[in-house]
């Protein structure tokens, strides 16, 4: 506890003292003003400390030592709680130190009591964790997290680290970064025979990962259930509110599962249950990043309902007989758009799990249907405001019948002989961590609810 007490210094952070201090009780404090009210004998501070969206009032005597002290300054405090005329705690402070000059005269971008716009608070990455939305945000992120791996570690699931670097392409589709040296030297004083120059540091081509599945498939073949939260990249020339160039994927691995009911079930159960807890846990935060973002009062209301499933088919016909209220066409080669994925949603009146997909759409790991091998065991779970937040399938765990894929991608004789030792049926899915956060909070623009967004023409930090 010592240890801990001189880490701490010795100072409360204001979220702990709103939640458990009482009157009468002495304790030191750190943080930034955010705003001063100057009285005749006293001076009002409110502090915060980036622990609570809720501000702190501190009182301190009026007198040449405290009358330059200005908004934005960081300062420490030390003296007794008391109750203020709103009920609400405040410290009367005996000691004040100046830690460091807030100067927000010279050129600090965001004027204490303006509002700002989310694309102009996004031109200063290095400073926006000062502005209300962004901090709550970046709590509740850190909630979210938390409630994942507290769920899954209750479910006793293995949390496996996948890699970054890799040398699959998950899904197939291209949309990969290449990584190499960036010195041309190194590559050429490590070139061997018959491997490209730009090859040779790994002696293959090697990309960022789009997603940990393979490896999550290649441990739950030993170690049962696993899942990993790890960054994922995909390289798509695409700006969208609802697309990163880098971000974070919730994937999980299911040993021994068989029928993608199951499947929907586990989503719909965890998805409610972390819901369940970041509300527990950071109401407030929550509650006023929906206020923020959608202008509402706070509602969450997909989480006592049942959920929806329908096949491909059925959500197919939904589409056309309403094709007149969209502006795209129902592609079938291409899927749904997310226009008509949120019509889907609006139409059920709940979230909406899309099974049974054709084998054309969907990458070659998905089981086909026995009994029509047309289709393939997958879903996509819909939600309101995001469209898809989720993907998964149960995998193809039969080792001949990977083979006889005519379009089976090179370099993964591994992944066949996981299933040529024991082809255990498996299931997963993949849920992108910050559409997830914009689901809950209602954002608009998914680069508000992840600390340093990276897209195309935009990284920087």
């Amino acid at each position: 506890m010592l240890l801990i007490k001189r880490f701490c210094g010795g100072f409360q952070r204001i979220n702990a003292i709103t939640k458990g201090s009482k009157p009468g009780e002495r304790l030191s404090v750190q943080g930034w003003i955010q705003n001063i009210r100057r009285l005749k004998k006293n001076i009002f501070f409110d502090l915060n400390d980036g622990s609570t969206m809720r501000k702190f009032q501190v009182v301190i005597p009026k007198n040449s030592d405290t009358k330059d002290i200005g908004v934005g300054s960081n300062i420490s405090a030390t003296g007794c709680v008391q109750t203020a005329p709103n009920g609400q705690l405040e410290l009367h402070a005996e000691h004040v130190e100046v830690i460091a000059d807030g100067n927000i005269t010279e050129g600090y971008p965001f004027s204490p009591k303006q509002q700002h716009s989310p694309e102009y608070v996004r031109e200063h990455l290095h400073l926006r964790s000062r502005v209300d939305y962004i901090a709550a945000q970046l709590r509740l992120r850190h909630r979210a997290m938390k409630a994942i791996h507290d769920y899954m570690d209750k479910l006793d699931f293995i949390q496996i680290n996948t890699p970054v670097l890799t040398t699959n392409d998950c899904e197939g589709a291209g949309e990969v970064f290449r990584v190499q040296p960036d010195s041309a030297d190194l590559l050429k004083e490590m070139t061997r025979p018959s491997i490209p120059i730009e090859q040779s540091y790994f002696d293959n081509k090697v990309f960022l990962s789009v997603s940990g599945q393979f490896h999550l498939e290649a441990m739950t073949y030993g170690l049962g259930n696993t899942y990993t939260l790890n960054p994922a990249f995909r390289a798509e020339n695409c700006k969208s509110p609802i697309h990163l160039s880098e971000f974070y994927m919730y994937e999980a691995e299911i040993a021994f599962i068989t029928n993608i009911s199951s499947l929907t079930e586990f989503i719909e159960k965890m998805i409610k249950a972390i819901t369940s807890r970041i509300i527990e846990s950071s109401l407030d935060d929550l509650k006023f990043c929906q206020e923020k973002a959608l202008g509402s009062a706070f509602d969450i209301p997909w989480l006592e309902s049942p959920w929806i499933t329908l096949s491909y088919d059925e959500a197919c016909d939904i589409i056309l007989a309403n094709k007149e209220k969209f502006k795209t066409e129902l592609k079938p080669a291409e899927g749904f758009s997310k226009e008509q994925e949120l019509y889907m949603v609006e139409y059920c009146q709940a979230p909406v799990f899309v099974v049974e997909w054709p084998a054309n759409q969907k990458p070659f790991y998905m089981k086909a249907v026995r009994s029509n091998p047309e289709r393939v065991h997958a879903l996509d779970l819909l939600m309101p405001g995001v469209g898809e937040l989720c993907g998964g399938s149960l995998r193809e765990n039969d080792e001949e019948r990977l083979r006889a894929l005519p379009h089976l991608p090179q370099g993964l004789e591994w992944y066949l002989e996981l299933r040529k030792y024991g082809g255990t049926p498996t299931g997963g899915f993949g849920m992108g961590f910050e559409r997830y956060l914009q689901l809950i909070t209602g954002v608009k623009n998914i680069r508000d609810v992840i600390p340093f967004p990276r897209y195309p023409h935009s990284c920087k930090l």
